[in-house]
């Protein structure tokens, strides 16, 4: 399919997530910027697979303490999914709670409660009170 097909970026993507989970998080921020870049450039900005690659690139910098950059890249990608998903989207309120959790790890925890909130109200909007998502938030 080539180096830049949605498909291959997805599996970079996913081999990202697989390499963070193993604690390789220079490789897995390495494969993250790859499936970033190759989305912006094949898919665009704002399209949902690119900010999923947002997140993702988000929660790995996140992990390695890296927390300004990981703040932008958290705020872009929900931005980003509030502007074309919708506030209610099951994407934008797991980028407001990735973003909560990132401010409650930097000490921000009156902005981070809002984010925590808002995620909560929207899971019980959509998935109901006894759905795995509203029960974690």
């Amino acid at each position: 399919l080539g180096a830049d097909h949605p498909a291959t970026l997805r599996s970079v993507g996913n081999l990202a997530t697989l390499l963070q989970s193993q604690g390789k998080y220079n490789e897995s921020e390495t494969m993250h910027r790859r499936a970033l870049e190759g989305s912006e450039k094949i898919l665009g900005a704002d399209h949902p697979d690119t900010l999923t690659s947002v997140g993702g690139l988000a929660t790995v910098l996140q992990d390695q303490g890296k927390y300004n950059e990981s703040e932008t890249m958290h705020r872009r990608a929900l931005e980003g999914s509030e502007r074309i998903l919708g506030p209610d989207h099951p994407d934008t309120l797991t980028s407001a709670n990735d973003l909560g959790i990132l401010l409650r790890n930097q000490g921000n925890y009156s902005e981070s409660e809002m984010m925590n909130r808002r995620a909560l109200g929207g899971y019980e909007r959509i998935h109901g009170l006894d759905h795995p998502y509203t029960l974690t938030s």
